[in-house]
């Protein structure tokens, strides 16, 4: 059956976004909302337990503080108070936590550790998933059931200062707010001024009941310089003399007979080793607790701090401020806190937190009756009734007393149990969903491998359908298809979404497979044909030298021709040193970021050039790094471009000296040291010149004359352009990384690409596997705690949403895009047609959007092909070896990569 190409791509691309659809959908679990009601009123709330006819009050024990206090300090990790330095960064509360009236926790905060979810997290009590990670770039109106619209209903008084996050996620629902912007990060003393600016007034007045701080300045310097940024105490100190102050306010507007203040300190999420978040390390995630109450205890010395959970803070704050709890909240009460009331008020509030967390079961899991936690509520709700009835009936024998404590442990561990079950459901992922979804870009990457004809508008495909439809294999696929599909579904515990589809629906897709399956066995002799095709040929020219359409010689190959290396015996044994020579490159950049959740942490070559000590060494770096850049980048450029180029890259390293990163030679220090701003400004100069330079040589080439030098230079000017804008948005321990690209894009163009004549599919396919080993060299990996949101701000004196994305965008997925802009650059130097480069083109995309176990299968079956060509055709046994080493390089470090950061919960 034959087709036009454009109907097969077409075809291909749907089975891509059905893929990608069907594997977010397994991947995004549905979130847990409960349907008693929109939201809790305290006419939901359920009645005291009791044992007999009469019912006994549905009323909320009385509230436990009349102010509440909230400071959260953005990117707070919990050894900045309670590791070895707490003492030295913030002393006056260190002091409270060892001799003062308080509480102290580690909170853990679930993944992903951004500011909107855990604000979310915090004020819902449950656990947002990833999908806000978007959502955090504005964040919407939140309709949930919370704890802000509880105190609002309830006719609390509320005051907000800081992130205006929250002014975004609970609209008119403050007395009175100033928020400040969260993206800015190269601003860490502002944005803390500007909330600090109203606390005296604030303190004074009596006419709030609950006030909330959320500083954010040093989050910003975790971003801009690290956990161990000399930045960090004087910031620290800052917000204990705040907290101070905060404290000895609250003491003297204590009244005699009135209920009791709460200062709660906590954070939002904590600091990677990078100064980043949003990962699950345990810097990230182990956030301080610290409550600060007259009603509590002093404590008499330093208490290791217990841990819990972040969400349990929303029940916590719910019931201390008499309100019903968030319907939504997997969190538990935190007991301490309430150890001070009468024993039947700490039941109440043990057995209001488990009905809430018994409803929220119901609705979430289909077989709740035989959840542990829930068995041993009911249990414990019964036993509670009983002891209800013997205080009605006024008993006060030791024994009610001791049957009390029983209850209560009951409670406990029920509570543990069904926040347990509840969080465990929320981190379900729909795996039989995500791996139905991989069969979709397998089956396409494996079609693309073996129908090998160009994507143009009048070429065909040839597709053997009606020999695979009438083929035994078919229908033994379908069935075995359809039976695993039974099984699947039949044992599964949870829901599957695959699985509540029609079943018109799954019998399309197990035939679609089992189709494409049989298609792929039948055209994998054309494959073979192809290639032996292709071998041929290439032993008839392979005397033969593609010359890139210039006059001025061979781009590829000019920066040899300057070293001296022209001869062919030189380029044999340059070409023979290739593969080891980017082995090299790859394990040196391999070592100077670590990646990943249980490498980060990992002492790497990038700390060591970032300390202080070493600066002169990483100026060293940085400049040679620049100047071997220009060696690599300006061959290709005009002269104007190359003056530009220069200059920019000059820039480039201003800038990081004015921003502290190295050093000049002639820099003795004692300068007050700028932002960069001046600096960055004349490299964008730079690099809007270059690209305005490239782009008018291409249009050129395409409007007035037909010039393929032309239009090869203004390629090569824009690519030029963007390598001066990621030099300059790269940090400096990161320039080396940069200019080892170039080195191995110079190095394989000359004597792999060419040398071997690969065509545009193999050629694409390499350019793919560098720009994915390329992504993790930067120090990148699959968490969004590796994104550096610092450079969306190079050049900025204040937030603008459209370029700091840009910029951000740009710097993390470097490594990709300069190998695909350089795929489009080496396809359009060499004499190749346009249907060509378009295809290379076409496939890089598919390339993108198929996961790398993919790969591994494909690599497996080429270099099974390989070994029998090079056996039965001993010629082809030198360019073999350079197949299978260079891809073998490509994809050791790129699934090396993914299988060390793939450790995401």
């Amino acid at each position: 059956m034959r087709i036009r190409s454009s109907v097969f791509a077409c075809f291909c691309l749907i089975l891509e976004v059905l893929g990608i659809a069907l594997f977010l959908r397994g991947f995004f679990p549905v979130p847990i909302k409960s349907s008693f009601s929109s939201k809790s009123k305290l006419s939901d709330v359920p009645p005291e337990p009791f044992t007999g006819r009469s019912l006994n009050s549905s009323k909320v024990p009385d509230a436990l503080f009349k102010r509440v206090v909230i400071v959260l300090i953005d990117a707070l990790r919990e050894d900045f108070v309670f590791g070895p330095n707490g003492r030295k960064y913030m002393p006056y509360i260190r002091h409270l936590v060892e001799r003062g009236s308080t509480h102290s926790f580690v909170a853990k905060a679930r993944p992903p550790t951004v500011t909107m979810p855990r604000i979310k997290a915090l004020t819902t009590g449950s656990i947002p998933g990833f999908i806000d990670v978007v959502m955090n770039l504005n964040s919407p109106v939140l309709l949930e059931d919370n704890l802000i619209w509880q105190a609002k209903t309830a006719g609390k008084r509320m005051v907000f200062y800081g992130d205006d996050t929250w002014v975004k996620l609970f609209p008119k629902h403050f007395m009175e707010y100033d928020g400040t912007t969260s993206f800015f990060v190269s601003d860490y003393t502002e944005v803390d001024n500007n909330v600090t600016r109203h606390l005296d007034s604030t303190l004074k007045r009596d006419d709030w009941d609950i006030l909330i701080l959320h500083y954010l300045g040093l989050d910003h310097i975790g971003h801009i310089s690290g956990p161990h940024s000399s930045l960090i105490q004087p910031k620290l100190m800052e917000m204990d003399d705040i907290l101070k102050k905060i404290h000895g306010s609250l003491i003297l507007k204590e009244a005699e007979g009135a209920l009791p203040y709460l200062l709660v300190l906590c954070g939002d999420h904590g600091m990677s080793e990078t100064g980043s978040h949003g990962g699950s390390s345990e810097h990230e995630v182990n956030t301080p607790l610290v409550l600060i109450s007259p009603a509590f205890k002093k404590k008499v010395g330093m208490e290791k701090p217990s841990t819990v959970e972040q969400v349990d803070l929303t029940p916590t704050l719910a019931l201390g401020l008499g309100l019903p709890i968030s319907q939504n909240s997997v969190g538990r009460l935190i007991q301490p806190v309430v150890e001070e009331a009468s024993l039947r008020d700490q039941l109440r509030f043990l057995h209001l937190n488990g009905h809430q967390l018994s409803y929220l079961l119901k609705d979430s899991m289909p077989a709740y009756e035989k959840e542990e936690g829930y068995e041993q509520f009911r249990v414990a709700e019964k036993s509670h009734g009983n002891w209800v009835k013997l205080v009605v009936e006024g008993n006060t024998s030791e024994v009610l007393t001791n049957i009390g404590k029983k209850v209560f442990k009951q409670y406990l561990e029920a509570l543990r149990a069904m926040s347990a079950a509840l969080s465990k459901q929320l981190g379900k992922y729909d795996m039989y969903s995500m791996v139905m979804s991989l069969v979709c870009p397998v089956l396409v990457l494996y079609l693309h491998a073996y129908v090998n004809t160009p994507l143009s508008l009048a070429s065909e495909v040839d597709l053997p359908v009606s020999s695979a439809l009438l083929s035994l294999p078919f229908y033994l696929l379908c069935l075995l298809l359809s039976s695993v599909h039974v099984l699947v579904c039949t044992s599964a515990e949870s829901s599957c979404y695959f699985c509540s589809l029609s079943w018109g629906l799954v019998f399309g897709a197990v035939a679609l497979s089992s189709a494409l399956l049989c298609i792929l066995r039948i055209t994998s002799y054309v494959c073979r044909k192809y290639f032996r095709e292709r071998r041929a040929n290439i032993g008839s020219f392979e005397d033969e030298a593609y010359l890139l359409p210039s006059n001025e010689g061979d781009a590829l190959a000019s920066p040899l021709a300057d070293l001296g290396v022209t001869d062919a015996g030189s380029e044999k044994w340059l070409a023979l040193a290739t593969p080891p020579l980017t082995l090299a490159c790859c394990r040196l950049l391999r070592s100077l970021n670590q990646t990943g959740v249980q490498w980060a942490h990992l002492p790497d070559l990038g700390h060591w050039l970032n300390s202080l000590e070493h600066k002169m060494v990483l100026s060293l770096f940085a400049a040679l790094s620049l100047a071997l850049i220009y060696f690599l980048v300006q061959r290709r450029c005009s002269w104007v471009s190359k003056i530009a180029l220069a200059l920019g890259l000059l820039g480039v390293y201003s800038y990081r000296a004015a921003v502290g990163n190295v050093v000049f030679p002639w820099h003795h220090g004692g300068g007050n040291m700028s932002k960069g701003t001046v600096e960055a400004r004349f490299v964008y100069i730079f690099v809007l010149g270059i690209l305005f330079t490239g782009s008018k040589d291409l249009l050129r080439s395409q409007v007035i004359t037909a010039d393929a030098r032309l239009k090869s230079r203004g390629l090569w000017e824009i690519y030029s352009g963007v390598v001066l804008l990621v030099a300059l948005l790269f940090r400096a321990h990161n320039l080396p990384v940069l200019c080892c690209c170039l080195l191995v894009q110079t190095l394989m163009a000359q004597f792999i690409w060419k040398k071997l004549h690969y065509d545009a599919a193999q050629t694409t396919i390499m350019h793919y596997w560098f720009g994915q080993a390329f992504f993790y060299f930067q120090g990148n990996s699959n968490s969004i705690a590796t994104v550096d949101i610092s450079v969306g701000f190079v050049g900025l004196e204040s937030y603008v949403e459209a370029p700091a994305f840009f910029l951000t965008a740009l710097s993390t997925y470097a490594g990709p895009l300069l190998w695909a802009a350089h795929l489009v650059c080496y396809l359009s130097s060499e004499k190749r047609s346009s249907v060509a480069v378009g295809h290379g083109c076409y496939c890089l995309a598919l390339l993108r959007s198929v996961p790398a176990a993919a790969y591994v299968v494909l690599v497996t079956a080429l270099r099974y092909h390989l070994f029998i060509w090079s056996v039965f055709s001993p010629k082809l046994l030198y360019e073999s070896m350079h197949t299978l080493l260079t891809a073998a390089i490509c994809l050791f470090f790129t699934t090396m990569e993914q299988s060390r950061s793939s450790s995401r919960p």
